[in-house]
């Protein structure tokens, strides 16, 4: 999930599953067209929303090799 803020909206915050972004288009705001065909307009620009979801998509992968505490290099099983 990221986290950008909607424009216009006293810019309120809005948390994303950032699988659901289809487009992400600025003209001169930036516009995310979702899956779903629900457009939402954001304060962050295309550059910083590309880096939320790569950042978002970072952690993901991070957080799948986690080390056992116990220090035993038992591999991870799926």
């Amino acid at each position: 999930m990221i986290t950008l803020h909607r424009l216009g909206r006293e810019s309120s915050e809005v948390v994303l599953n950032a699988d659901l972004i289809c487009t992400v288009e600025a003209h001169p705001d930036t516009v995310l067209t979702l899956v779903t065909g629900a457009r939402i307009v954001v304060e962050e620009s295309p550059t910083e929303v590309i880096a939320a979801v790569l950042e978002w998509r970072a952690e993901i992968g991070r957080s799948t090799f986690i080390a056992p505490t116990n220090g035993s290099p038992t591999p991870l099983k799926l």
